[in-house]
């Protein structure tokens, strides 16, 4: 069995704009440990920030009716099966204003760039070139110029003769 985290992932990185909602108590479990949105949307198998950025988009009463179903749904959930309505009623009032959720930031969204941006971003990359080219010319230009003569250039796989000694008037022959 394979699990996407990719959409928990973008979900994470939303902010804190859904925490008051996500993290408030739905009811107390059989062991006493508190039940949160978040536990409950996950037992279901929904992400729970996409599910609040979704119930941010819909109506009072749309968002109510949704969160009620899916608390009524809750497996081994007998208190909140009797009152899913006044608990999903309780809990939206907890979802932020579906206008300051943070747009662009919705599922990971990217933000669009205006014109002015786009010039500004522009312009910079076009500065930072000339100022690596015009650096990278200053610094050749200071070494000095190395002409073909005076490379040495090792041979290899080819054998250099041995000196020979030198023949002619004071040279001794050993023998």
């Amino acid at each position: 069995m394979v699990i996407d985290m990719r959409d928990g992932v973008t979900g994470m990185q939303l902010g804190s704009e859904f925490d008051a909602f996500l993290f408030a108590s739905i009811d107390s479990e059989e062991t006493g440990l508190m039940l949160s949105v978040a536990s409950a949307l996950a037992r279901l198998d929904i992400d729970p920030w996409r599910e609040a950025a979704e119930l941010t988009r819909m109506t009072k009463s749309a968002a109510n009716q949704r969160l009620a179903a899916l608390i009524a749904a809750l497996p081994n959930a007998s208190a909140t099966q009797s009152l899913p309505a006044t608990i999903a009623n309780r809990l939206t009032d907890l979802l932020p204003p579906g206008d300051s959720v943070g747009k662009g930031t919705i599922l990971g969204a990217a933000v669009p760039l205006k014109e002015p941006d786009i010039v500004r971003v522009l312009a910079i990359n076009v500065i930072l070139m000339v100022g690596i080219l015009c650096a990278q010319w200053a610094f050749s230009s200071l070494m000095p110029p190395v002409s073909a003569d005076a490379v040495q250039v090792p041979t290899t796989g080819t054998t250099q003769p041995m000196p020979t000694a030198p023949q002619g008037r004071g040279a001794q022959t050993i023998g």
